[in-house]
C-alpha cells in the first residue's frame, strides 16, 4: 500500500496525474466506442459512449479540486493506445480503468490524511463509477473483473 501521507502541492500532483487519466479515458472512449466493429460488440459501443461523458464529469470535478487546492489543472492526456482489433481496445480500456481504480483508492487515502473529507467523497462517487466501467469492460470481453485489492 503506498503511503498516505502527501502535502497538499503532491496531492495536487497526483490529482493532475488523475486528470491526464480521465482525458485518456474520455478520448479512448470516444475513439473506441465510433470504430468497435461487429455486431457483438453494439451494446457495448453504446456504453462507452456513456462512459465518455462519464469521465469528463470526472475530469471536471478533478479539475475543480486541483484549482480549490491552488493547483493548475494540466491539459495534458495520456496516450492513447489505438488499435484495429476490438479485443485490443476493449483490453486497453480494461487496464486503464485498473490503473485509475488502484490510484483513486490511494487518493481517498491521502485526501483524507490531510483532512479533504469532501475531496474524498468526491473521488470516492468517481472511483464507484470507474469500478462500474471496469465491470463493464470485464463483462465485454468475457470475464470477471480483477481483484485489485492486491498489487
Amino acid at each position: 500500500m503506498a503511503d498516505a501521507t502527501v502535502t497538499r502541492q503532491q496531492l495536487v500532483d497526483r490529482l493532475n496525474e488523475d486528470l491526464s487519466r480521465e482525458y485518456q479515458a474520455i478520448i479512448a472512449y470516444v475513439v473506441y466506442s465510433q470504430v468497435l466493429k461487429g455486431a457483438q460488440y453494439m451494446s457495448i459501443a453504446k456504453e462507452l459512449e456513456k462512459h465518455a461523458g462519464q469521465e469528463l464529469q470526472h475530469a471536471l470535478i478533478v479539475s475543480k479540486q486541483i484549482d480549490y487546492l491552488g493547483g493548475m489543472p494540466t491539459a495534458t492526456p495520456l496516450a492513447v493506445k489505438l488499435s484495429e482489433k476490438a479485443e485490443e481496445m476493449l483490453r486497453a480500456d480494461l487496464e486503464n480503468e485498473n490503473n485509475t481504480i488502484r490510484a483513486y483508492r490511494e487518493r481517498v487515502r491521502q485526501c483524507e490524511a490531510l483532512g479533504e473529507f469532501a475531496i474524498a467523497e468526491d473521488i470516492r462517487e468517481i472511483l464507484r463509477q470507474e469500478q462500474e466501467h471496469q465491470i463493464d469492460l470485464a463483462t465485454a470481453l468475457g470475464e470477471n473483473a480483477p481483484d485489485l485489492s492486491r498489487r
